[in-house]
Formats: structure tokens, sequence, C-alpha cells
């Protein structure tokens, strides 16, 4: 179910025009401003054994991502490439290719239809929440909330985070929940949290 796209199709959705830059809404517990970033943002990590630069966008380093390739394939399905280029920032929580291996047989291959962008659309928004919200900051979140935060996403739904041991976990609206395996991996316009399951909304 693992999909690798050519650069060719990521250039051609780049060119896509994104539905959703003007639909980002603040989270109900926003993260506190970034007054300088993180010695961890100016480091490069590894990520789907390829290096994740500082410097650039989210798609720049996605593409790169062997665990990923799903991802960015449904992201320029969806006609996104444009809008996570953009300036954002954005906090993505970015499920790997095994995580998209535990959806329905089948349902990866239906979602990149072009008859079913809205609802792949709605899918991926619902991992972006709007700004830079390093894991530090999410716990601080988590821990002020009395055991959870709150995060509307872009697609307009809610993500419950809270904590298991040391591990961040997400409960999507319909009970599901991912771990982020890989929290703060930096980014120009953001930072990727990897995660190991695709998060549904309602």
């Amino acid at each position: 179910m693992t999909f690798t796209p050519t650069r060719s199709v990521l250039v051609a959705g780049v060119a896509a025009c994104a539905v959703i830059a003007g639909a980002c809404s603040p989270a109900e517990t926003p993260a506190a401003p970034v007054a300088a970033e993180p010695a961890a943002a100016q480091q490069t990590v590894t990520v789907g054994g390829a290096p994740m630069y500082p410097n650039r966008t989210i798609v720049q380093n996605a593409v790169n991502s062997a665990d990923h390739t799903t991802l960015v394939t449904a992201v320029t399905a969806a006609g996104l490439v444009e809008t996570l280029s953009g300036p954002g920032p954005f906090t993505v929580f970015a499920p790997t290719n095994a995580a998209f291996g535990k959806l329905p047989a089948g349902t990866v291959e239906s979602l990149v239809e072009p008859a079913n962008k809205a609802p792949l659309t709605r899918i991926l928004t619902y991992h972006v929440v709007p700004g830079r919200i390093a894991s530090a900051d999410l716990i601080q979140q988590i821990q002020a909330g009395g055991g959870s935060a709150r995060l509307t996403t872009v697609e307009g739904g809610v993500l419950t985070a809270s904590l298991r041991g040391a591990a961040v976990i997400l409960t999507d609206e319909k009970g599901g929940e991912a771990t982020v395996t890989q929290a703060d991996v930096f980014q120009s316009n953001g930072v990727i949290h990897v995660t190991d399951t695709v998060s549904m909304p309602n």
C-alpha cells in the first residue's frame, strides 16, 4: 500500500491550488509564542533514512523520507503541496507508510483517486495544526490542561493530546489513538511529529 511518487508528480503537485490556506483557525489551546528558536530547531535529524534540514520546508524534507512516501503521494493528490510549502507555520503529525498500512485494504488507493479529493483533504488537514508546536510546548499544554490538550486542526476538528508515560498520544474524534514516535523534526515553516497511526476526523 506504499506509493513512491516521482519528482515530476511532486512538481506538478506544487502547481495545484491549495484549498485550505484561509481555513486555519486558532488552536483552542494555542501554543506559547516562540521568542527564539530552540537549539533543536537548528539541528539536522534523520527521518526515513534521510536528513531533514531545518532550512527547508515541510514538503522539501518529506519527499526524501522513505517512511513517508504514502503521505507525500496523498498530499500531492489532495493539492496541498503549495500550502505546506508556504510560510505557515504548521505543526504536522505525519503518519508513516506503516501507519497508512493499518487502514483497511484498498483505502489508500481509493482516497488518492481524483473523485475522493475532498475526503482525502479532510483527513490530511486533520493532521495539521496552525502554528509551530514543539514537543515541550505540547507537554506544557497537556500538563496545564490537567492531563490533556485539545488541538484544533486546520480541518476544523479536534485532536486530543495526552501523555502515556513519556509518550505523547493523540486521540482522534473516532477514539483512535496515535503515538508520536519521533518529535521535533523542525522545518523552515513549522515542525513535524512522526506518528504510528492515521488519525481520523468525524
